[in-house]
């Protein structure tokens, strides 16, 4: 039999899948499981049907296999609850790869064939990619569709259309939604001798990456000033591209190669920490190492980059943050699969908040739970990703929470829609956002001269 992808990973976790003693902790924590009740779509049941395909039981094409795979949303969650410690998300990538070319060439649904288009001839081009970017935030930006949207004009045509533009309508700063203000938050930069001397100043790199430069730019904007302020120096990295999260999550590893060892080659020149704020990529550029360990020029170099990655706040929780001025608002967390599940940051996040002084945090009930965003999937399986929605927002909702904080920009724009279609009367916000605003207030910014 043919080696495929997919038994070649079932094959690398044959121990801890042997290990498995089918004690089923790791059904309460499949947001699908949870909803349907079917063995098929949990973690083991999707295992078995993996190892079905491996063993020529079952076809890689069949409707069913497809079926049950697709629905997942890779939250990963199943993989902190697994006594065995089963990768399962290096499974499923590995499943989703073999679909992907068992599938070639036959005719997918319209979503389908333009997500494949988007992976395969945008995400990859930075000027392409920058083109796309452009356009939606004219989009964002326009009263005419934000009007639209609040009056139901684009619902009454169509739910999925309606939903698109409210997560897009989400990547707006919601506290400073006026363009000008918007403009002058972007040349905010640290007021000279206003940063802690220290004896060595740490180089840092932001990883701008795709969705967060293009929708998100003042969160990479404020990343960096509270960077710097925090006694670090910045390092460019010019050469950057899209990091391959989306990529891999839809089976196409081929690309998800190819970026990753672009990125490396552009991060091989600086030396620094590499900072991510956006918990998919950091949780995808940590695993460099997993996903080109076959490659003798890049195996050892993909090693070391994944060592150099830190999520902001893992990495200013690992030293003493600096302290700003008061911010009065009630506050509350809700974690990302990728960075809670997959990264294992667990409690950083409430740390960088606890550093801020005057803040109320209201614990989540359920924070590392899936949001049911996961890339594309709340428009690919709109009727799942708003079950397991509604639920989310209405533990939000109980906290009474003025301000939401995430760290990725898909569960950012997700909770913004949900908020929207759910009624939780709170802005949404990175974690770092605060943390920023609070040293905009202690006065540790100048505006920069305008261009």
């Amino acid at each position: 039999m043919m080696q495929t992808t997919l038994h070649n990973a079932l094959a690398a976790e044959t121990e801890k899948i042997l290990g498995c003693i089918h004690c089923g902790l790791c059904l309460p924590s499949c947001p699908t499981y949870m909803q349907l009740g079917n063995e098929n779509d949990s973690p083991r049941g999707r295992i078995y049907l993996m190892r079905a395909v491996s063993e020529g039981r079952l076809q890689s094409e069949a409707p069913a296999f497809i079926k049950h795979i697709d629905l997942c949303l890779g939250c990963r969650a199943c993989e902190t609850a697994c006594p065995a410690g089963v990768r399962y998300g290096f499974l499923l990538e590995a499943a989703r790869e073999q679909i992907l070319v068992s599938t070639r060439g036959k005719s997918g649904g319209f979503q389908d064939r333009m997500l494949a288009l988007a992976l395969k001839h945008i995400f990859p081009h930075p000027k392409r990619l920058r083109a796309v970017f452009a356009v939606l935030r004219f989009l964002r930006a326009g009263s005419i569709l934000r009007l639209a949207h609040a009056e139901g004009l684009v619902r009454a045509v169509s739910k999925q259309a309606d939903f698109a533009l409210s997560l897009l309508l989400s990547t707006l700063p919601q506290s400073t939604n006026n363009a000008h203000l918007q403009a002058r938050n972007a040349h905010l930069q640290v007021r000279a001798g206003s940063v802690e001397t220290t004896p060595l100043r740490r180089a840092a790199t932001v990883f701008t990456g795709c969705v967060m430069d293009g929708l998100f730019k003042h969160v990479n904007d404020a990343t960096a000033r509270v960077l710097e302020a925090n006694g670090n120096r910045l390092a460019d990295a010019p050469g950057q591209i899209c990091c391959g999260a989306l990529h891999a999550h839809a089976g196409d590893m081929e690309t998800a190669r190819a970026l990753a060892r672009r990125n490396i080659d552009a991060f091989d020149a600086v030396e620094s920490t590499i900072i991510i704020n956006a918990a998919g990529c950091g949780a995808m550029l940590k695993e460099y190492g997993e996903l080109l360990k076959d490659e003798p020029d890049y195996a050892e170099r993909a090693q070391s980059f994944s060592a150099r990655v830190k999520d902001v706040s893992e990495y200013l929780a690992a030293g003493e943050i600096r302290r700003g001025a008061t911010v009065n608002e009630r506050v509350t967390y809700d974690a990302p699969c990728h960075l809670y599940h997959a990264q294992r940051v667990t409690s950083a996040p409430q740390q960088v908040l606890a550093a801020i002084p005057g803040l109320d945090y209201a614990p989540l009930d359920g924070m590392q739970d899936c949001c049911g965003g996961a890339g594309i999937y709340n428009l690919s399986h709109a009727e799942m990703s708003g079950r397991i929605l509604e639920e989310k927002i209405d533990r939000v909702r109980a906290t009474n929470a003025d301000v939401l904080v995430t760290a990725n920009p898909g569960c950012h724009m997700q909770l913004g829609a949900g908020a929207r279609a759910f009624g939780a009367d709170c802005r949404i916000a990175h974690v770092v956002e605060l943390l920023d605003a609070s040293y905009r207030r202690a006065g540790f910014y100048d505006a920069a001269d305008q261009p």
